[in-house]
């Protein structure tokens, strides 16, 4: 039987009614159009279907949709807009830190909480707080690049 769930996807507010068993993951790419977060291990192990709850990573796939009731959604769609990139997505761009694109929205959603937390983070840090994100294409390198630029512009404004 359907719940209903209030909560709030890249800056705009939903109600919906869900199955107590949907994910998070579910919720967001089959009802609410954000396909950014991927389904790639569905068992929290790669990373690709990373978001932001109330500004922390967590795996949406393992993740019930009723547990984010009154949060806050972020999701890859929603660090930039096609027009105004956030700096972390242009840093990937420019650094070569996307191939195949599988894995980067939940590369970039770790990469943007750790620096919401720590806008200077060194290169173990990094690695760190990216631990939890598979990228069976880039080696790392350029993501870790990536990131570390990013970072700079950040901190510069």
């Amino acid at each position: 039987m359907a719940e209903p769930l209030e909560l709030t996807v890249d800056g705009m507010r939903y109600a919906v009614e869900v199955d107590p068993h949907r994910t998070l993951l579910r919720l967001l790419r089959d009802d609410l159009g954000r396909t950014g977060p991927k389904e790639g291990c569905d068992d929290s192990e790669c990373g690709a279907c990373m978001v932001l709850l109330d500004g922390r990573p967590v795996n949406s796939c393992s993740y019930l949709a009723l547990q984010a009731a009154a949060r806050t959604v972020t999701t890859v769609e929603g660090l930039g807009t096609p027009d105004e990139l956030h700096p972390l997505q242009r840093a990937f761009l420019e650094a070569g830190g996307i191939q195949c694109g599988f894995c980067t929205p939940g590369m970039l959603i770790s990469a943007a909480a750790l620096l919401a937390a720590d806008p200077d983070p060194t290169d173990e840090r990094i690695r760190d707080a990216l631990a939890g994100n598979l990228c069976r294409c880039t080696g790392y390198q350029p993501i870790l690049a990536a990131v570390t630029t990013a970072a700079a512009e950040l901190r510069a404004g």
